[in-house]
């Protein structure tokens, strides 16, 4: 019997999506989670009884919690099928990806590799920024999440499984690293894509290249109208020696 819903989200999403949910099933039991300990922490009794809802989150659920749940888990990506990974709209930047979206699947031990169950794809305006596909995005997994809420909430049995599959390159923080050396002949066109995709983070690797021994990574120029420490957003930008 499904009674219980494992949330397993951040703190700013998870009082909305509970609150969708339990419209749906009014005595359904919801526990919010926000890291792998804290699933760790719910008792195998429970896990026996529910289903594990991921939304945006970077907690990799390992098989033998999957194995534990008895009515699966499932995962809302903020990216398409096509674009499996972790932050995967910094990859359909650099690519100039004209399609994008939001995908939610059946979770198995292979991250983004499950049976997709809601696809919600959206044409991407030339020129649109990492941010912008994020809100873009996010707004799609949303729609996602309403769309599938009542199924999730009522339904013992496992969602309707789409004929989609994945496709495309799986990112990884790895790639993401890899994108972020640039090479001293890199032509304009791969530089001014990898600016595009890779810079502006708050945190983590930036666009950066050796020269000569010295090492120069890509920072934001502040604009004399922000009060520091902000950075302008856009294309002011300067190479800094680290």
């Amino acid at each position: 019997m499904l009674d219980t819903v494992i949330l397993l989200t951040g703190p700013v999403d998870e009082t909305v999506l509970a609150a969708v949910l339990q419209r749906h099933n009014p005595n359904l039991s919801i526990r919010s989670v926000k890291t792998l300990a804290e699933l760790e922490a719910v008792g195998a009794e429970t896990l026996a009884r529910a289903r594990l809802i991921a939304f945006v989150t970077p907690v990799i659920v390992p098989a033998r919690l999957l194995s534990q749940l008895g009515h699966g888990a499932y995962n809302f990506h903020p990216g398409p099928p096509h674009y499996p990974g972790w932050v995967p709209s910094h990859l359909a930047v650099y690519e100039r990806a004209t399609q994008y979206g939001a995908t939610a699947h059946a979770m198995v031990a292979r991250v983004d590799a499950g049976p997709i169950v809601d696809v919600g794809l959206f044409e991407v305006p030339p020129g649109t920024s990492v941010l912008d596909l994020e809100r873009m995005a996010f707004k799609a997994l949303a729609r996602l999440f309403w769309q599938q809420a009542g199924p999730l909430a009522t339904q013992a049995e496992p969602l309707t499984e789409l004929p989609v599959a994945w496709s495309g390159r799986k990112s990884t923080r790895r790639m993401y690293e890899a994108m972020c050396e640039i090479p001293p002949d890199i032509s304009k066109d791969d530089l001014d894509r990898r600016i595009a995709a890779f810079s502006g983070a708050q945190d983590g690797p930036v666009p950066a290249v050796t020269l000569h021994g010295h090492r120069f990574r890509l920072v934001a120029e502040p604009n004399a109208g922000v009060e520091a420490p902000a950075l302008v957003p856009g294309d002011a930008h300067s190479l800094a020696a680290v």
